[in-house]
């Protein structure tokens, strides 16, 4: 359980309100570096590049439109033919016909281009459409071009993209007249070095509010707080502008909702057959490994033992036989300990009295002090309370040999009788993260196979929260 510390004001404060002040501090570091970051630098580089997308988006008809123009001009006609009757009979409609069985095309190409850039600027991985395919199993017929449905939502993402690409623009606004409005108090003095004389105009400084205009040097410093105040929310403007954006881009220039259920179930199947092919290696060796080594040994020094004690009469030696025998005792004990713990890698025994009583005991055993809280109406399923048991204890295990925390928090909960949700929080030095080879990678495989989620904030100085949200049945 927590222990609760006091201050030199001899005021006590619970381990939630030292997380809690952890978790403030880390904020306001946060919020001051986060102009300084390679994220932000990424995340601004992006909003440019959705810019850039906007215009080309918005651009497209005007351009489509000119090209029909300029071939209409070009084009023999006949004498005394007007021109706008040649591109109203031929022109415009075979140019709308391309545009429409073409447009698919465009559209994946253009999804194709969004996906890399959101992948290699934030980090996030869209899995690709299937490929379009027809009644006949063709990809360039009519057909397939005219119903491909990941085509029609790409171009649908375009049209999305349009204010995506305003909102994207006014975060990098945010950053470019932020800079330069830092800059004036710097420059005011070499430049508007004039006569008291002389009356310039006033400088131009654009603000998120709108346009304000700086007249004198004490105006500078004014701007020069706005500055500030710019950069800092640039960063969090484009954060949140690109959270948007890739959360549009998801349904839109993914796989789309069926074919993505499809997906996730081939992924938790085969992560399933891995797991279980693992836990059956693992079995295999610790038996072979342990059990079975030991026995071994039990029956070689019983064997013994029987030698020493002979077949009748008086023992020849029975101190000697009397050693054999304590030490087949050990060996029998030692060999049943390791059944007892093979059994608990399986399926925990102190489970068979529900989560609660079996996560108290494993806080209990926690090298660092952690606080349970539990509200489980009804109980979860075996296989449920099986895998929520394990993970917390990978959590304890992760957070004891890596956080240097001094009080973790664990709260068990379920959400309409229908999530489990599991949160662990600790006072360490953060920087948990999901990667290949790692527990918690391993945690997520293991949570995916039942459709559950896992969430890890976990900033560099800390505190770390990680959020798993599993179903209450399986």
């Amino acid at each position: 359980m927590f222990r609760p510390t006091r201050d030199n004001d001899g005021v006590t404060d619970t381990p939630r309100e030292q997380i809690a002040l952890a978790r403030a501090g880390m904020a306001v570091r946060t919020t001051v570096a986060a102009p300084f970051t390679g994220r932000a630098r990424r995340e601004l580089t992006f909003c440019l590049i959705g810019v850039a997308f906007g215009l080309v988006v918005l651009a497209a008809p005007f351009v489509l439109i000119g090209l029909a123009t300029a071939v209409t001009l070009l084009l023999p006609r006949p004498d005394h033919q007007p021109a706008v009757n040649v591109s109203f009979l031929v022109i415009i409609p075979l140019g709308l016909v391309a545009i429409v069985v073409l447009a698919t095309t465009a559209g994946r190409a253009y999804g194709a281009l969004q996906r890399r850039v959101a992948a290699q600027l934030l980090d996030t991985r869209i899995e690709p459409p299937p490929p379009r395919r027809s009644a006949s199993g063709r990809e360039r017929t009519i057909g397939a071009l005219l119903g491909d449905g990941p085509g029609w939502r790409a171009l649908g993402y375009g049209l999305v993209k349009i204010p995506l690409s305003v909102a994207e623009g006014y975060a990098v606004l945010c950053w470019v007249a932020g800079i330069v409005n830092i800059s004036y108090p710097f420059w005011w003095r070499l430049f508007r070095n004039h006569p008291p004389s002389v009356r310039l105009s006033a400088v131009p400084m654009v603000t998120p509010l709108g346009l304000f205009h700086v007249e004198t040097f004490g105006g500078t410093f004014a701007a020069f707080g706005a500055g500030v105040a710019m950069l800092l929310a640039a960063p969090w403007l484009a954060r949140g502008v690109s959270r948007l954006d890739v959360a549009v881009m998801r349904p839109l220039l993914g796989p789309g909702k069926l074919a993505e259920q499809v997906r996730q179930l081939r992924d938790s199947r085969a992560q399933a057959v891995d797991d279980a092919a693992a836990m059956v290696r693992r079995l295999e060796r610790d038996l072979h490994d342990g059990a079975q080594i030991r026995l071994a040994t039990l029956a070689m020094t019983l064997g013994m033992a029987s030698e020493k004690l002979g077949t009748d009469g008086a023992a020849p030696d029975v101190d000697e036989a009397r050693e054999l025998v304590a030490a087949a005792h050990r060996g029998a004990k030692d060999a049943l300990a390791d059944l007892r713990d093979l059994v608990r890698g399986i399926h925990p025994p102190v489970l068979d009295a529900g989560l609660p009583d079996a996560l108290s005991t494993l806080a209990a055993g926690c090298p660092i002090p952690a606080r349970l809280t539990t509200d489980l109406p009804i109980r979860p399923a075996p296989a449920i309370e099986t895998i929520a048991y394990f993970c917390i204890a990978e959590l304890l295990a992760n957070a004891t040999k890596h956080s240097q925390a001094s009080h973790i928090a664990i709260d068990v909960t379920a959400r309409s009788n229908k999530t489990l949700a599991i949160t662990v929080d600790d006072d360490g030095i953060g920087g948990a993260s999901v990667t290949a080879g790692g527990g918690l990678a391993g945690l997520t495989r293991r949570i995916s196979t039942v459709d559950g989620d896992m969430r890890v904030t976990s900033p560099s100085g800390g505190p770390t929260t990680i959020a798993i949200d599993l179903p209450m049945s399986a």
